[in-house]
């Protein structure tokens, strides 16, 4: 367990958690509450498990990872867990969906979907958090820290 929390004081952690949480937390707003112009849960859940015929845990665990995973992220709290979920959704995102389209984001309107550059960023980052965790002024690094007393 102490594992699972334990992380060093690094700005690395502290600097890649809060990134990945600001990014994907208006993802996760759009899914769950229908903010940024987002379809909300209900739209959300319909357009995963109709158009995208994921199943509905699937499609659930989505909206969870994005939304609470994003909220952990920002305070340091189930860093590993979190980064590691988000980085799984990415590359579910890469295969089901963007890898047809290239690497390239579709900045001119040229192709005729994204590409899979933003989501490889993701899993990167989701990676690099998963594997030195949360770094300074998480909440991990708090519970860490009192499992070893």
């Amino acid at each position: 367990m102490k594992a699972f929390f334990q992380s060093d004081d690094s700005w690395t952690g502290l600097i890649l958690r809060l990134t990945l949480g600001l990014v994907m937390f208006p993802h996760g707003a759009q899914k769950l509450l229908g903010w940024y112009g987002g379809l909300g849960f209900d739209g959300t859940m319909g357009f995963l498990t109709v158009t995208m015929n994921l199943p509905w845990l699937i499609a659930i665990l989505v909206v969870i990872a994005e939304f609470f995973g994003s909220l952990g992220l920002l305070v340091g709290f189930l860093t590993r867990f979190s980064a590691a979920s988000i980085g799984v959704i990415m590359l579910g995102a890469i295969t089901l969906v963007h890898w047809p389209n290239g690497f390239f984001m579709n900045w001119f309107g040229r192709q005729p979907g994204e590409g899979y550059e933003y989501h490889l960023l993701v899993l990167g980052i989701g990676i690099v958090l998963t594997i030195v965790g949360a770094g300074r002024w998480s909440v991990d690094q708090q519970i860490a820290q009192r499992i070893a007393k």
